[in-house]
């Protein structure tokens, strides 16, 4: 070891330490967004996900894409985790290796590769002895190191259950808009079921304001869940034609319709929950990183403005089509669909159409089985023709 204490490496060693501890902390344990310009985790997921995103990139199925994709996001929380707990070592091992007055058993030379194996084995409690601190303050900081070690451990095993306690709540409510608005989900898709639901071709208000409030409240819970612990942005669903950022854009579609103006739909709720989704797709554009582009392509051109008119129609919902509802579903639009935009180029997420020109079925409509039941039932129903045949 030295014989006189290496000082400059003592506040290198405090300002990564404070670093890794106040990034942990933020990201673990406070419950909003930091601003601040530069963080840890936020350089960490710069770092890691542009390489992922350039590979995922160079995959040309959509849904070998998309499970490529899946795997980051609970991969990027273990090496998050991994990647405070190698600062804190290496953090450690330069204060002791500043502060001296350590022993190796046989009285071999102390280098500072056997000073990081020691805070390596002291943060994680391993304790082996064969180096051991020998003055009061290097004795301080190894008992410092292993108790956060240990308090380090407590909060990454108190972390993982909420984050995807989280993650579930959220996975949830995206299964339930599978049989109400399809797969992937539009807006038209929900509002003709919800036609089609009743006997008049009308929507019930009541059904409506239940379904529109249900998603009032998960757009809340997806905002509060989702600055709290950023990484469930990069979260991938069970199924690859759903996404959290695709039922927020469908919600906000529904109800920029409702606001525009639908024939016997009262739009008190929709008011209320295009709000909160709005406030949702604002803020978490700001999480990952998204910045506003006004330059966005245009999801609902005039002739396609027309044939969603003419959907809705033949469910006897008539939009409105003057020039004034023109001018609010554009003024609407443009005040989510930049955010959107943005987040789902940085996420490499699909955005839902207005409508499907063609009928697709359902999640819940097939089944890995499917094919083969069918296969099975038309060879049964073959045999039997050709039995016939010669019973003839």
């Amino acid at each position: 070891m030295h014989s006189h204490a290496s000082w400059l490496a003592i506040p290198a060693a405090l300002v990564i330490i404070v670093l890794v501890l106040l990034d942990a902390f933020e990201t673990m344990v406070l419950p909003r967004r930091v601003t601040r310009q530069f963080r840890l985790t936020a350089w960490f997921y710069r770092r890691t996900w542009i390489p992922w995103r350039k590979i995922a990139g160079r995959i040309r199925t959509s849904s070998r894409r998309q499970n490529f994709l899946g795997y980051f996001g609970p991969l990027s929380l273990i090496l998050l985790l991994g990647f405070w707990a190698v600062g804190l070592i290496f953090g450690f091992a330069l204060l002791q290796f500043g502060i001296g007055g350590h022993e190796q058993l046989g009285n071999e030379r102390l280098t500072f590769a056997n000073i990081l194996y020691q805070s390596g084995e002291t943060f994680f409690t391993l304790g082996y002895g064969d180096i051991v601190p020998t003055s009061g303050l290097a004795r301080f900081f190894s008992v410092i190191e292993a108790g956060m070690g240990f308090g380090f451990l407590g909060t990454v095993i108190g972390y993982l259950p909420v984050v995807y306690s989280s993650f579930s709540r959220r996975e949830i409510q995206i299964s339930m808009l599978d049989a109400r608005a399809g797969s992937p989900p539009s807006a038209a898709e929900l509002l003709v079921r919800l036609a089609g639901a009743t006997d008049r071709s009308v929507v019930d208000q009541s059904v409506l304001d239940d379904v529109l409030r249900d998603w009032e409240r998960w757009s809340a819970e997806l905002l509060e869940s989702h600055i709290s612990y950023p990484a469930l942005s990069f979260f991938r669903s069970q199924h690859s034609n759903q996404s959290w950022l695709g039922a927020l854009t469908t919600m906000l579609d529904v109800t920029a319709l409702i606001l525009v103006g639908v024939d016997g739909i009262d739009p008190a709720q929709a008011k209320l929950t295009f709000a909160m989704a709005r406030h949702a797709a604002v803020d978490l554009a700001q999480v990952v990183n998204a910045k506003y582009d006004p330059d966005t392509p245009d999801r609902l051109p005039e002739v396609d403005l027309g044939r969603l008119r003419a959907k809705l129609l033949e469910s006897g919902l008539r939009l409105r089509s003057d020039e004034h509802g023109l001018e609010k579903l554009g003024k609407l639009r443009r005040m989510y669909e930049p955010y959107i935009f943005s987040t789902a180029r940085n996420l490499m997420l699909p955005l839902p159409l207005w409508w499907q020109d063609e009928r697709v079925h359902d999640n819940w409509q097939g089944a890995p089985w499917d094919a083969a039941i069918q296969a099975r039932a038309l060879g049964r129903a073959l045999q039997k023709g050709r039995a016939d045949d010669e019973h003839f």
